[in-house]
């Protein structure tokens, strides 16, 4: 691809700022970051200019704000941060980006070329910083001149629009930013994702109409597939479980749908019953399952954008490398399929596999349900959910009742504890209008508690329950488990409801099933956060 520019009238501007006004004709209205001596130029154009700034408290803040930015619209999140430690906070939240398959570019400045490779000791300085975010993003490269900077913007963009979703990290010298430019540039025309072959489908077609007992795994890469993805589902009688992050792409109260429940050993056996697997944009993780391997028995039909997952940990009988949505649709023109086993049979089995998780849950996860089936119940359909990572959201998975896709977030790839609050800041961003909702633990929000005041500051509605349980309680329930003695587990909390009050926010103890929901739907009208502290263990729980 050539870059297209045509010429200014007038004065020239920094590469800094032609690059937010290019950014804008990729139609990003938003980046996260925090200002320093380094990003100055990129700077110039985003008091006045079309993309808003959202100043964030700590650079993994605006990682993980930008990936909840992309998560809400399944839009490019960006993160604007300095060179050297500006990268590496952001570091872990883009590895959560690339674990769970979202676009982010992480566009970073960096020190003046001149210094590169050569460890003086400049400010800032990382010998090699393309190298650091290398393992964790698509694309990790670095402009040497500011003609390089639209084919490198591009380059992210195409990424983003034609390939399985992943971060891009673009460094920018701090010369370079500060070099006049006199050129207008011009957003590229962008790649599409890759079709189907017509011999692959039909051999998946085949193979799905012989089977007696079909499955469909789905996952993130099917969010934009809801609709063919059910037709099929109800065509063959099939039973689908998703991953986390594939929930609501057949609503949970399907009857055929097992929801994000991998992690359950009742789930688990039933997988092994399969004699055709269709799975549809999943990496068949083990974090979707918490084992080490799936047992499979059945044929493997893999849809993917990416090649390398057709014949990783679970080689396939066909591989279609493309687009789900077209994939899907495909599969559906072929037509003649027919169940082999009556309706009546699968539903009655697919509803004791329910049941026999529902009896065998502990003590604390009835508790979650109880909480998370009272909020199902009074919620809107388009409630986007920002789960941190803990136990409430853990039984939320398979628990709690999601109707649509691209409405549950539990970013289990990574586990990274903290992303759940500025997930939701970047979500609720992204649309304003939107019911938005945090659902964290104690010990996952102190990772992160100080963009609480970030939320504040922008005057957003998102209400935000935390799951008291005294700190790290998986990690404490894993010891007393393998009969570890708790070190380093053990940590006291904050006064929550006097610390969100210090930030701006509303902050109250819930006190009944009732007084929590009304509280959160509440939340959604004000013009700041509200903070709801559910201590488990409460009678009202029971």
């Amino acid at each position: 691809m050539t870059t297209k520019t045509k010429k200014r009238q007038g004065k020239t501007i920094t590469c800094g700022e032609a690059v937010m006004r290019l950014l804008s004709k990729y139609g990003v209205d938003t980046v996260f970051g925090i200002p320093g001596v380094h990003t100055l130029d990129y700077c110039r154009e985003l008091r006045d200019g079309p993309i808003r700034h959202i100043q964030v408290r700590n650079e993994q803040g605006a990682g993980f704000m930008a990936d909840g930015y992309a998560r809400g619209t399944r839009r490019p999140g960006v993160a604007l941060v300095i060179s050297g430690p500006g990268v590496t906070n952001a570091l872990t939240a883009i590895g959560q980006s690339w674990a769970d398959s979202i676009p982010v570019l992480l566009l970073s400045s960096e020190t003046d070329s001149s210094t590169h490779g050569k460890g003086w000791g400049a400010l800032h300085e990382i010998p090699d910083q393309r190298a650091v975010t290398a393992q964790l993003t698509a694309l990790s490269t670095r402009a040497k001149s500011p003609e390089d900077v639209p084919e490198l913007i591009g380059q992210a963009f195409g990424v983003f629009s034609s390939q399985r979703h992943r971060p891009v990290h673009i460094s920018i010298p701090i010369d370079v930013l500060a070099q006049p430019v006199s050129e207008d540039w011009m957003a590229m025309k962008l790649p599409k994702r890759a079709q189907p072959a017509s011999d692959d489908i039909k051999a998946a077609a085949n193979l799905l109409r012989s089977a007696k007992r079909p499955l469909l795994m789905v996952g993130g890469g099917a969010v934009d597939a809801s609709a063919p993805v059910r037709e099929l589902v109800e065509l063959l009688q099939a039973p689908v479980v998703c991953s986390t992050a594939g929930k609501g792409i057949v609503p949970d109260n399907h009857p055929l749908s097992l929801s994000a429940s991998t992690v359950r050993p009742e789930v688990q056996s039933f997988i092994s019953t399969a004699d055709v697997i269709l799975a549809v944009g999943t990496e068949l993780a083990e974090t979707d399952s918490f084992v080490e391997r799936l047992d499979f028995r059945g044929d493997i039909i893999r849809i993917d954008l990416d090649p390398r997952k057709l014949n990783d940990q679970y080689p396939s009988t066909i591989g279609i490398v493309a687009d789900a949505n077209a994939s899907i649709q495909d599969l559906l023109a072929e037509g003649g399929y027919k169940s082999k086993r009556q309706e009546k049979e699968i539903f009655s089995e697919l509803e004791k596999i329910r049941q026999k998780i529902i009896e065998n849950l502990t003590v604390s996860e009835k508790q979650h349900m109880r909480l998370l089936r009272a909020l199902a119940d009074q919620m809107p359909d388009n409630t986007f959910y920002a789960g941190d990572i803990c136990q409430l959201v853990y039984t939320g998975a398979f628990g709690m009742n999601v109707s649509s896709p691209g409405c549950w977030s539990y970013p289990a790839g990574y586990c990274a504890l903290g992303c759940g609050l500025p997930n939701a800041i970047g979500a609720k961003l992204a649309q304003p209008d939107r019911p938005v909702v945090c659902l964290t633990g104690d010990g996952g929000f102190m990772f992160t508690v100080q963009e609480l005041i970030v939320a504040s500051e922008e005057k957003l509605g998102i209400p935000i329950i935390i799951w008291e349980n005294g700190g790290l309680k998986q990690i404490q329930d894993d010891m007393n488990s393998r009969s570890i003695p708790l070190v380093g587990v053990e940590g006291g909390n904050p006064d929550f409801v006097r610390l969100s009050q210090s930030m701006g926010c509303d902050g109250i103890i819930a006190e009944s099933l009732d007084h929590a929901t009304e509280t959160v739907l509440s939340g959604f009208s004000k013009d700041r956060p509200t903070l709801i502290i559910i201590r488990e263990g409460e009678k009202w729980l029971n």
